[in-house]
Protein backbone atom coordinates (compact mmCIF):
# COMPACT_ATOMS: atom_id res chain seq x y z
CA UNK A 1 0.00 0.00 0.00
CA UNK A 2 1.84 3.49 -1.21
CA UNK A 3 1.37 6.16 1.74
CA UNK A 4 1.92 9.93 0.81
CA UNK A 5 4.57 10.97 2.80
CA UNK A 6 5.63 14.76 3.16
CA UNK A 7 9.52 14.39 3.81
CA UNK A 8 9.46 18.20 5.23
CA UNK A 9 7.12 17.39 8.31
CA UNK A 10 9.78 16.88 10.59
CA UNK A 11 11.78 20.15 9.38
CA UNK A 12 10.98 23.38 10.48
CA UNK A 13 12.15 25.72 8.32
CA UNK A 14 11.05 25.29 4.60
CA UNK A 15 13.22 27.19 1.91
CA UNK A 16 11.67 28.59 -0.83
CA UNK A 17 13.92 30.55 -3.87
CA UNK A 18 11.24 33.60 -4.78
CA UNK A 19 9.23 35.68 -2.81
CA UNK A 20 6.37 34.48 -0.37
CA UNK A 21 3.61 32.24 -1.20
CA UNK A 22 3.99 30.01 -3.87
CA UNK A 23 4.85 26.38 -2.78
CA UNK A 24 6.26 25.04 -5.87
CA UNK A 25 9.08 27.28 -5.44
CA UNK A 26 10.32 25.26 -2.05
CA UNK A 27 13.64 23.61 -2.52
CA UNK A 28 13.98 22.24 0.45
CA UNK A 29 13.60 22.16 3.98
CA UNK A 30 16.12 22.26 7.05
CA UNK A 31 16.20 21.52 10.79
CA UNK A 32 18.63 24.48 11.53
CA UNK A 33 19.21 28.30 10.43
CA UNK A 34 21.65 30.33 11.69
CA UNK A 35 22.91 33.95 10.84
CA UNK A 36 19.80 35.53 10.57
CA UNK A 37 20.14 39.48 11.53
CA UNK A 38 22.01 42.51 11.12
CA UNK A 39 24.17 44.90 12.94
CA UNK A 40 25.32 48.55 11.84
CA UNK A 41 28.33 50.37 12.10
CA UNK A 42 29.10 52.92 15.05
CA UNK A 43 30.79 56.15 13.30
CA UNK A 44 32.17 58.30 16.28
CA UNK A 45 33.31 61.63 15.88
CA UNK A 46 34.06 64.79 18.10
CA UNK A 47 33.38 68.25 17.23
CA UNK A 48 36.70 69.92 17.51
CA UNK A 49 35.43 72.89 19.20
CA UNK A 50 33.32 71.80 21.74
CA UNK A 51 34.66 71.56 25.31
CA UNK A 52 33.13 68.20 26.08
CA UNK A 53 35.73 65.50 25.71
CA UNK A 54 32.79 63.06 24.74
CA UNK A 55 32.12 61.16 21.41
CA UNK A 56 28.90 61.41 19.31
CA UNK A 57 28.03 58.57 17.72
CA UNK A 58 26.11 58.17 13.93
CA UNK A 59 24.50 54.76 12.61
CA UNK A 60 27.05 53.91 9.68
CA UNK A 61 26.66 50.92 7.08
CA UNK A 62 24.67 48.23 7.70
CA UNK A 63 26.02 44.48 7.58
CA UNK A 64 24.47 40.92 7.26
CA UNK A 65 26.17 37.63 8.12
CA UNK A 66 25.82 35.11 6.34
CA UNK A 67 22.86 32.72 6.93
CA UNK A 68 23.65 28.77 7.39
CA UNK A 69 20.77 26.51 6.65
CA UNK A 70 22.23 23.04 8.04
CA UNK A 71 20.72 19.52 8.06
CA UNK A 72 18.41 19.90 5.04
CA UNK A 73 16.08 17.35 2.73
CA UNK A 74 15.74 18.17 -0.98
CA UNK A 75 13.58 16.84 -3.10
CA UNK A 76 15.34 18.10 -6.24
CA UNK A 77 18.82 19.62 -7.39
CA UNK A 78 17.87 23.09 -7.65
CA UNK A 79 19.76 24.63 -4.79
CA UNK A 80 22.80 22.44 -6.29
CA UNK A 81 22.11 23.85 -9.24
CA UNK A 82 22.40 27.37 -7.94
CA UNK A 83 25.82 26.88 -6.41
CA UNK A 84 27.44 25.26 -9.29
CA UNK A 85 26.41 27.68 -11.78
CA UNK A 86 29.21 29.93 -12.83
CA UNK A 87 28.91 32.95 -11.07
CA UNK A 88 25.68 31.50 -8.89
CA UNK A 89 22.93 34.69 -9.82
CA UNK A 90 21.23 36.39 -6.95
CA UNK A 91 17.86 35.69 -5.82
CA UNK A 92 15.80 36.14 -3.03
CA UNK A 93 15.12 33.29 -0.54
CA UNK A 94 12.40 32.92 1.53
CA UNK A 95 12.84 31.01 4.88
CA UNK A 96 9.24 30.07 6.58
CA UNK A 97 9.54 29.07 10.34
CA UNK A 98 6.77 26.98 11.13
CA UNK A 99 4.51 25.94 14.19
CA UNK A 100 4.07 22.43 15.61
CA UNK A 101 0.54 22.35 13.19
CA UNK A 102 2.81 23.08 9.84
CA UNK A 103 1.48 26.57 9.64
CA UNK A 104 4.12 29.52 9.17
CA UNK A 105 4.56 31.82 11.87
CA UNK A 106 7.78 34.03 10.64
CA UNK A 107 8.91 34.61 7.20
CA UNK A 108 12.17 35.63 7.01
CA UNK A 109 13.51 37.41 3.29
CA UNK A 110 16.89 37.47 1.75
CA UNK A 111 17.70 39.69 -0.70
CA UNK A 112 19.91 39.40 -3.50
CA UNK A 113 20.93 35.85 -2.03
CA UNK A 114 23.70 34.00 -3.50
CA UNK A 115 25.40 30.57 -2.37
CA UNK A 116 29.15 30.82 -0.84
CA UNK A 117 29.53 27.60 0.46
CA UNK A 118 28.14 23.81 0.53
CA UNK A 119 28.69 20.90 2.74
CA UNK A 120 27.78 17.70 1.24
CA UNK A 121 25.85 14.78 3.92
CA UNK A 122 27.03 12.46 5.75
CA UNK A 123 25.57 9.23 3.50
CA UNK A 124 23.06 6.55 4.12
CA UNK A 125 21.82 3.88 2.16
CA UNK A 126 18.84 3.98 4.04
CA UNK A 127 17.57 7.33 3.02
CA UNK A 128 16.77 7.85 -1.02
CA UNK A 129 16.12 11.33 -0.47
CA UNK A 130 18.61 14.11 -1.52
CA UNK A 131 20.38 15.30 1.35
CA UNK A 132 22.37 18.16 2.12
CA UNK A 133 24.22 19.05 5.61
CA UNK A 134 24.60 22.90 5.07
CA UNK A 135 23.97 25.75 2.78
CA UNK A 136 25.64 29.03 3.23
CA UNK A 137 24.16 31.93 1.87
CA UNK A 138 25.10 35.77 1.73
CA UNK A 139 22.47 38.16 0.95
CA UNK A 140 22.39 42.47 1.16
CA UNK A 141 19.44 42.73 2.68
CA UNK A 142 16.68 41.04 5.56
CA UNK A 143 13.16 41.55 6.01
CA UNK A 144 10.52 39.53 8.52
CA UNK A 145 7.12 39.06 8.08
CA UNK A 146 4.72 37.60 10.45
CA UNK A 147 2.85 34.78 9.35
Amino acid sequence: MAHDVDPFTALNFLVALGDVGDPEQIAGGFYDVDGLGVFIDQVEYRVGNEKSSGVRKLPGLRHYPNVTLKRGFLTDTRLWDWINADPPDKRIVTITLLDEQRNPQLRFVLRQAWPCRWSGPHLNAGYSAVAMESLELTHEGLEVHVG
